[in-house]
This record gives C-alpha cells, sequence and structure tokens, in this order.
C-alpha cells in the first residue's frame, strides 16, 4: 500500500527536492505551500502519483487543517509528515539585525511561521493518527544548525525560533511514540538555496558563504543531500529513530 506524504513548504527547494526523493520511492505526495499554484505546478513535476498541490499557510491554524482535510481526501491518511515550511527574517542584502534593533512584527513572525507553523502541523498529525492510525507513521521537522549554535549568519529570531523546534521534537516524540509514530529532525546547516542567499546577502555558491572555511568539507550542502536524509528517516528501517536530530551541515558542527 502506498504512503501519503505532506510535505509543507514543498515547492521551495529542499521541499521540493524532498517531495521528488519520496515520490520516487513510490509515495503519494501533497505538497503544501503558502502559493496554491506554486505547490500544484511542483506537484505536477513529481513521478509517479497520484500527486496533489494545496495552499496553506502553516500560522494559522484553520489552514492547517484544510491542507490535511484536502491531502487525506484525495491520497488517504497522512503517514509521513515533514515540514520544511520557514522564515529567515531577514531580506536579500539587508544586515543582519541586531538584538537591540529587533522589531517585535518581525520577532513575532519568525515564530509564528517556524515555531507555531511546526506546532500546528505536528498537532494535527496527532490528532488525525489517534482516530485513524496508521504504520510506521513518521514525523520531520526541519531546524537548523543555527538553532544549535547559535548561527553565524542568521539573526537572533531566527535562531531561537529554530531552536523551539528542536525541543518542540523531543516532546513530540514521546508523546507519539504510543501512536507509532516516529519524530525527528533535521539541522541543515549551509545549504544552497534562496533561503540561504537571504540570509548571506550577495555571493553563488560556496563563494556566498562568509564562513566556508569553517566547513571541514569545504563547501556548502545541497538540496539532494537534505532530501537523503529525508527519505532515511521517513522510511521503515528508521523505526528505532525517535527525538533525534540529524546534523547535515558539512562538520559546521560535530558531537
Amino acid at each position: 500500500m502506498k504512503r501519503t506524504v505532506l510535505v509543507t513548504g514543498g515547492a521551495g527547494s529542499l521541499g521540493f527536492a524532498s517531495a521528488m526523493a519520496l515520490a520516487e520511492e513510490g509515495a503519494n505526495v501533497a505538497i503544501a505551500d503558502l502559493s496554491a499554484t506554486a505547490a500544484e505546478e511542483a506537484a505536477a513535476a513529481l513521478p509517479g502519483g497520484p500527486h496533489i498541490g494545496v495552499a496553506i499557510d502553516v500560522s494559522d491554524e484553520a489552514s492547517v487543517a484544510e491542507a490535511f482535510d484536502a491531502a487525506e481526501s484525495a491520497l488517504g491518511p497522512v503517514a509521513v509528515l515533514v515540514t520544511f515550511a520557514g522564515y529567515i527574517g531577514q531580506a536579500v542584502d539587508e544586515a543582519r539585525p541586531s538584538l537591540a534593533d529587533f522589531d517585535l512584527p518581525r520577532w513575532e513572525k519568525l515564530f509564528a511561521i517556524n515555531t507555531r507553523g511546526t506546532f500546528l502541523c505536528l498537532r494535527e498529525m496527532a490528532r488525525r493518527r489517534r482516530e485513524t492510525p496508521v504504520t510506521d507513521g513518521r514525523i520531520i521537522t526541519v531546524a537548523s544548525a543555527a538553532g544549535q549554535l547559535g548561527g553565524y549568519q542568521a539573526n537572533a529570531g531566527y535562531i531561537a525560533s529554530k531552536g523551539a523546534v528542536l525541543s518542540l521534537t523531543k516532546g513530540a516524540a514521546r508523546d507519539l511514540a504510543p501512536l507509532g509514530i516516529t519524530v525527528n529532525s533535521i539541522a541543515p546547516g549551509p545549504i544552497d538555496t534562496p533561503m540561504l542567499a537571504e540570509a548571506r546577502g550577495k555571493g553563488e555558491g560556496d563563494k556566498g558563504f562568509a564562513n566556508l572555511a569553517m566547513l571541514p568539507a569545504g563547501r556548502i550542502g545541497r538540496p539532494g543531500e537534505i532530501a537523503a536524509a529525508v527519505r532515511y528517516l521517513a522510511s521503515v528501517d528508521a523505526g528505532f529513530v525517535t527525538g533525534s536530530t540529524l546534523d547535515i551541515n558539512g562538520g559546521l558542527r560535530m558531537q
């Protein structure tokens, strides 16, 4: 039986790469993104299927419920949830805002999307799987090396919001274990994406990361390397892994 996967932020580079990897494994994928058009176009580009694209505002609980409704009506109960929807909190070429200059609306938007959005998606999954269990349920949250290290080019609000995701993942792993659902997080380091470009300002590829010398790998990461981690954590073989954070950072953080 095919598994149903819901990927928030699935029209973005990391979300789409992971959606592609899971579709190639035979899953039916619901790509959820703020833009319904972008989500539908991304879903149409996936192999196999059926797949669908749906609109979602992860900061709004009604929108989250509606996205789950659409996914499950079309594809069946969600067995795998991946939460890529996120916000960096600064514009391209904007200097990193200092804490003293950090305005409250920006802070609250970061937590609304990155932290509340993750919570609302996890809670919706938990409620639905309590009523309709699935085999080998999986939740994969998306944190950041910045949330573990204090960041190098990220701002304090982003760091704090992603740090909260790491803690939420552990609490959810304990709560959802009786439902047969594992909950793990991936913590990407610098990956070649538009979001990194927003944090780093001008520059392309490896040259855009100001602290490249701190990466033993000698380069920034690629979206496909994030997708490979998601593929593993979503797999049946990862059933004994829960409450963990998988670092994908080229050696930026070692533990």
